[in-house]
């Protein structure tokens, strides 16, 4: 059967990452001003509206060092932020800046919803058909071969290591990946593909391979899934998440999406054993597929040593500074620096 896709070897891979510094004065506002105006009904997700999910710790700066290390012939970069641009970055060719203004209509200004920014990247002008998105908390951990994230026919996903999800209502209390998993079975239980099974089970924190060409067919297949994501402010425990679990089920039903196992690590920044986790991935460097750092640190200070340490191994593993950096930024980072969308 002749491919819907081009051939591995037909342009570069490009990469789009969503950055947002949470410690900005004028940002912050505009996120207290929002979290005020919300009707008392909102459906808001457990952990929509705390420090970890918006923190930068340093992440994207270490994340586009690993990039340029594990997968130098990588395409043009896209960081898509709010108003925002790192204070580091370098004024070079081969990557920009997009702002939120530029993807989402004026009208569902301003959001802090990962989810609902994401359903909007495939959107970018002169992105590639084959591209890479990352949250700026996950990073590429060895070489990149494009064959193990990208087939003729598609992608290739992987679960993560959650336990199940249980197959029942979306629930309250329960966090907005499980949620996620609900709705898009739900989706795909109104339109079925036979012989397909569904698999009650969350996506790993990964870098996505992702082909423009299916949420571009997607967002015309289920306009209604994308309205509901598109409707939120912070992240809602009802409503789907397009990028990062409805279209990944999607195309395994349609035959877009392969499952694999990669070599990874993901750990939180609040676990108590998170100081022996992060040893374990330092001595790993070079040897995982990837790995995700969420920042679970709800509680702490710009200086709480949780912090210093992720800075710390990240600089241990990943030393030398990318092209992106301000020459001067990059030797204060080199000398013993020290602020994403977090994961969860």
């Amino acid at each position: 059967m002749h491919s819907p896709f081009p051939p591995l070897s037909a342009g570069p891979i490009d990469i789009v990452y969503l950055w947002v510094n949470g410690n900005d004065p004028l940002w912050r506002a505009k996120r207290q001003q929002a979290a005020a105006t919300l009707h008392s009904h909102t459906r808001m997700a457990a952990y929509a509206n705390v420090e970890g999910r918006f923190r930068d710790n340093d992440e994207l700066r270490h994340s586009l060092r690993a990039l340029e290390r594990f997968f130098p012939d990588h395409g043009h970069i896209y960081l898509v932020t709010d108003a925002q641009s790192p204070a580091w970055l370098a004024a070079v060719p081969g990557i920009s800046v997009v702002d939120h203004r530029d993807l989402i209509p004026a009208s569902s200004l301003p959001t802090f919803d990962s989810g609902h920014i994401e359903s909007y990247i495939h959107r970018i002008p002169g992105l590639s058909e084959r591209y890479f998105y990352l949250n700026d908390d996950v990073f590429f951990g060895a070489p990149v071969v494009l064959d193990d994230w990208f087939w003729p026919g598609g992608v290739w996903v992987s679960w993560s290591d959650e336990p199940p999800v249980s197959d029942e209502p979306l629930r309250p209390d329960a966090t907005a990946l499980d949620n996620a998993c609900r709705r898009s079975i739900q989706w795909l239980r109104a339109h079925p593909v036979p012989g397909y099974q569904h698999t009650f089970r969350t996506f790993a924190h990964a870098p996505r391979p992702m082909c423009k060409s299916l949420l571009t067919t997607l967002e015309q297949l289920a306009p209604d899934m994308f309205a509901r994501v598109r409707s939120t402010v912070f992240r809602a425990w009802d409503k789907p998440a397009i990028v990062s679990d409805f279209l990944l089920r999607w195309a395994l039903a349609q035959g877009h999406a392969r499952l694999r196992e990669y070599a990874h690590q993901y750990l939180c920044t609040s676990d108590a054993d998170t100081t022996q986790d992060l040893d374990r991935l330092v001595a790993r460097n070079g040897q995982l597929a990837f790995f995700c750092i969420n920042d679970t640190t709800d509680d702490a200070l710009p200086h709480d040593p949780r912090l210093a340490r992720v800075r710390d191994a990240l600089q241990q593993m990943f030393p030398l500074p990318s092209r992106f950096e301000i020459q001067q930024n990059a030797q204060a980072s080199q000398a013993g620096s020290s602020t994403t969308l977090s994961s969860r």
